[in-house]
């Protein structure tokens, strides 16, 4: 058995050494660096950037951001670093090293979540997608993802969350406590412009706890609009698109318009 001073010992040397990590690690930056995790800013990574500077990734509050060490290493910028030809490198640098890790991670947990198939089930590409039922963008998103539903190359996995109205869960819930889930959200979409799905309280019941996961999950991964959606690339990389994708955004995700 184990002295119980020895391993108060080894306890307080082991704390000691975890801060004495911690404050080399934060030493390690510079200060323009460390005052910026002073404001709640999350260090993930850092990167040779354009023009002599450093690039920086982080977070905060759930957000990615970017940011630039000057040369000098006195200064640093924060925001949306741009090439000559206008192309987003921040938004690049953001998605390798915090957004596709972070969501790649997430994979399993969205496969696992409470949602609705659109699609065909042999359908070579999967997307899943935070749907709530009130959602203008969601509902143009689905008519945006229709001719490649309908050729089945396309299956859409609707995350059913209620976030937007007062009436938007009990719809959600209707729609997961179906006997038919897919029938449910085939007949909501139909009728989107008149309301949509009636609430039936006894299928709100069932499937209230699956939407209010949803929702858990998607405060979890950081996510604040709907649609949110997360797919893979032809090379296995996960990617993430929150609000209504542009027409180039809908054709990496889907593939070329059949």
């Amino acid at each position: 058995m184990t002295n119980p001073m020895f391993r108060r010992l080894l306890q307080s040397s082991a704390l000691a050494s975890t801060l004495l990590a911690a404050s080399v690690q934060a030493e390690s930056y510079p200060e323009p660096i460390q005052a910026l995790e002073e404001q709640g800013v999350s260090v993930v990574e850092s990167f040779e950037a354009p023009g002599g500077m450093t690039g920086y990734v982080g977070e905060i509050q759930g957000r990615s951001l970017a940011f630039y060490l000057t040369p000098d290493g006195d200064h640093v910028i924060v925001g949306t670093l741009l090439d000559k030809d206008g192309q987003n490198l921040s938004k690049a640098s953001i998605d390798e090293l915090v957004t596709g890790p972070k969501f790649a991670e997430a994979w399993p947990e969205l496969e696992e979540s409470n949602w609705v198939r659109d699609g065909a089930e042999d359908a070579d590409t999967i997307v899943y997608t935070f749907t709530d039922p009130n959602c203008p963008y969601c509902h143009r998103f689905r008519e945006q993802a229709k001719p490649w539903i309908e050729a089945g190359k396309v299956q859409l996995r609707h995350i059913m969350v209620g976030i937007l109205k007062e009436d938007s869960l009990t719809k959600a819930a209707t729609i997961l406590g179906s006997d038919n889930p897919e029938e449910a959200l085939k007949e909501h979409q139909s009728r989107y412009r008149q309301g949509g799905i009636d609430v039936d309280r006894q299928k709100v019941s069932n499937a209230h706890l699956d939407v209010k996961a949803n929702n858990q999950l998607m405060q979890k991964l950081g996510l604040q609009a709907t649609p949110s959606t997360i797919y893979k690339t032809d090379d296995g990389k996960v990617q993430m698109v929150q609000g209504l994708p542009n027409p180039q955004a809908i054709e990496r995700m889907f593939g070329a318009r059949p």
